[in-house]
C-alpha cells in the first residue's frame, strides 16, 4: 500500500492560490496564547476526554456537568483554542440519518437485524442509510466515511470482527475512522464485539451477544440425545462469531462428559457450508457410526444439508444437523432445523440506540433436524 506524506496541490494551482501575509506580531502579542492544533490539547489540559470538551465547546444538546465544562472552557480560552466549524454543525444539528454497516444484507441474518433498525429509526423519525461490505475492514471504514460526511446521527456495524491478518491493517483504518467520527460528536453501536483497535468509549456502545454461552447450552442438549460423534463446521479462524461458538460448543460437550468434536473450517456462509458437504458425505457413508453436525449458523448449515442430499445423504436419516441464529426462512425449510434462537431484530433495536429494548437473551430450539429415526436407535 502507498502512502502520502503531504497533501497533493491541484494543476497550477499557482494560478489560484491566494496568500495571506500576516502583519509580524508585537512582543506582546508573541507572549499571549498559543492556538491549540488539536482539540486533544484543550482535553489534555481540562483533564477530560476529547468527546467530553467536544460536547462543551461544539454546542452539543448532552452536556456535561457545569463544573467539568467550566474547566473546558477554561482550558480553551487559555490555549486560544477556536471549535471547528464542521465539528459543530454536526454537534448541533441532527441530520435525521443513521449509517448501517453489514456483510450481507442478502443473509436473513442481517436482513432481519436491518429491520430492526428500521423499526428504531422510524420511532425516532430517522431514515437508514445502508452499506453492504462482505466483511472486509476497508470497506466499512469507507462507510463510515462516506456517512460521516453525510452528517449521519448515528452508525450501527453489524457482522463478525476479525483478528485474521489479512484484516489487521483494515481494522486499524476503520478504528482510526471510528475515532474521529466519535470525537466529533457522532454515535457508534456494535453488534458483538467492538470494533478491534477502537478506543473510544463516550458515544459508542457494544450490543452483547450471549454466543458462547448459548453455543454450550445447544450441545449439552444434543449430547443427551446423541451417542454419537460431534462434528462443527465453522468459518475462518480468527473470526470472532465464528470461535465465540466454537468454544461454547465443546465447553458443552466437555460439560456433558464428551470428547471435543473435530473442527472443519470453511466459509462463513451457505456457500462455505455447501463447499464442506462432500467430503461430509464421504465421511457419513464410510462411518457405520451417527454424526451430529453443529454448523456455527444457520445459513451453513442449510448449505451442508443441501450438498448432503446431491450425495444422497439424507437428514435426519443418515445424520443429524443444528444451525445457529434461527433465521426467519427456516419456517420453510425442510427438515425443520435445530438452532439456537437469537432475537434479531431487537439486537437491530438495540444497536440502533432503543432504550426500551431487553438486553439480548436466547434459546435452544430443536427440532426435526437432530431427532434420531426409529429404524436407526439401538
Amino acid at each position: 500500500m502507498t502512502r502520502r506524506i503531504g497533501k497533493r496541490f491541484p494543476k497550477k494551482w499557482w494560478k489560484t492560490a491566494i496568500i495571506f501575509l500576516a502583519p509580524v506580531p508585537t512582543l506582546a502579542e508573541k507572549e499571549g496564547p498559543v492556538a491549540a492544533s488539536t482539540l486533544s490539547e484543550v482535553a489534555r489540559l481540562a483533564g477530560v476526554s476529547l468527546a467530553t470538551a467536544s460536547r462543551v465547546l461544539n454546542g452539543s444538546s448532552r452536556k456535561p456537568a457545569e463544573d467539568i465544562a467550566e474547566r473546558v472552557r477554561e482550558a480553551a480560552d487559555k490555549l486560544g483554542y477556536v471549535p471547528n466549524a464542521q465539528a459543530q454543525a454536526l454537534a448541533k444539528s441532527s441530520s435525521g440519518l443513521i449509517g448501517l454497516i453489514v456483510h450481507d444484507i442478502a443473509d436473513p441474518y442481517f436482513s432481519a437485524i436491518a429491520r430492526g433498525v428500521q423499526e428504531a429509526a422510524r420511532q425516532q423519525n430517522r431514515m437508514v442509510l445502508l452499506a453492504s461490505t462482505s466483511g472486509a475492514a476497508q470497506d466499512e471504514k469507507e462507510a463510515v466515511a462516506a456517512f460521516a460526511a453525510r452528517r449521519a446521527d448515528s452508525i450501527v456495524i453489524a457482522g463478525s470482527r476479525s483478528v485474521r491478518a489479512e484484516d489487521k491493517q483494515g481494522n486499524i483504518e476503520l478504528a482510526a475512522e471510528l475515532d474521529r467520527y466519535c470525537r466529533n460528536g457522532g454515535h457508534v453501536g456494535v453488534v458483538g464485539h467492538p470494533v478491534v483497535g477502537a478506543s473510544t468509549t463516550e458515544g459508542y456502545h457494544v450490543v452483547e451477544v450471549p454466543n458462547e454461552e448459548l453455543a454450550a447450552g445447544l450441545a449439552v442438549e444434543l449430547a443427551a440425545t446423541h451417542g454419537g460423534e460431534f462434528l462443527i463446521v465453522a468459518g475462518p479462524e480468527g473470526l470472532y462469531t465464528s470461535d465465540d461458538r466454537v468454544r461454547g460448543f465443546q465447553r458443552g460437550l466437555a460439560d456433558a462428559g464428551r470428547p471435543a468434536a473435530e473442527i472443519i473450517r470453511t466459509g462463513f456462509n451457505r456457500a462455505g457450508g455447501y463447499d464442506a458437504g462432500p467430503a461430509l458425505a464421504e465421511r457419513i457413508k464410510a462411518s457405520e457410526k451417527r454424526l451430529c453436525i453443529f454448523a456455527v449458523n444457520d445459513v451453513m448449515a442449510i448449505g451442508v444439508t443441501a450438498a448432503l442430499r446431491t450425495e444422497g445423504v439424507w437428514i435426519p436419516r443418515d445424520a443429524t444437523i443444528a444451525g445457529f441464529d434461527d433465521i426467519e426462512t427456516l419456517r420453510d425449510f425442510r427438515p425443520a432445523l435445530s438452532t439456537v434462537h437469537l432475537p434479531l431484530e431487537d439486537i437491530g433495536r438495540l444497536a440502533a440506540g432503543d432504550p426500551d429494548t431487553a438486553p439480548v437473551t436466547g434459546a435452544v430450539k430443536l427440532r426435526r433436524s437432530t431427532e434420531t429415526p426409529v429404524e436407526s436407535q439401538v
